[in-house]
């Protein structure tokens, strides 16, 4: 777990690289996935909740919120209440399980576009170019504009849709 120390000046210093940060360089680790702790250095205390509030206040007050009036309305009133730890795990389960139905979507997308990379589609071009000129072809002989060259039309006779002809 990576130490973030709180100072008295309200600066955070990351023990693992060895510098101070910003609260938006802490928001930053928690988009990629880094766990951390925020210790106060004077007292010792856990103070991650306190600086994840400070997070999601900063984030709340700039463009658009996550927490409409409402939602916040029904969040405050479940403090203290009686259903107030239930509605906590309730929110826990439903957020990890949005998490994870996001990681399932994603893993999906990226599979999916694998399948479909540059080179499937290069192949699929070369497919389609092959079936135009055989049309193409097929269209000029038909019209007589382009003659059989030699040996073509045993060639044809392999071709789905031709009866073999007999010898």
């Amino acid at each position: 777990m990576r130490t973030i120390k709180k100072y008295p000046n309200r600066r955070l210093y990351d023990t693992e690289v060895s510098r101070y940060i910003t609260v938006s360089d802490l928001r930053q680790l928690i988009i990629e996935g880094e766990e951390f702790e925020v210790v106060d250095v004077a007292s010792g205390d856990d103070r991650t909740r306190a600086v994840l509030l400070q997070i999601i206040n900063e984030q709340e007050s700039g463009g658009q919120p996550l927490f409409t009036t409402e939602i916040l309305t029904h969040l405050i009133r479940f403090y203290g209440g009686s259903t107030q730890k239930m509605f906590t795990d309730y929110l826990n389960r439903s957020l990890e399980l949005f998490v994870e139905q996001q990681r399932v979507y994603q893993d999906r997308l990226t599979e999916f576009l694998g399948q479909t990379s540059v080179g499937v589609m290069s192949e699929m071009a070369k497919r389609n170019l092959e079936v135009w000129q055989d049309v193409q072809q097929s269209f000029m002989r038909s019209a007589g504009l382009v003659k059989d060259p030699p040996g073509a039309a045993s060639d044809r006779s392999d071709k789905p849709g031709k009866k073999p002809t007999k010898d």
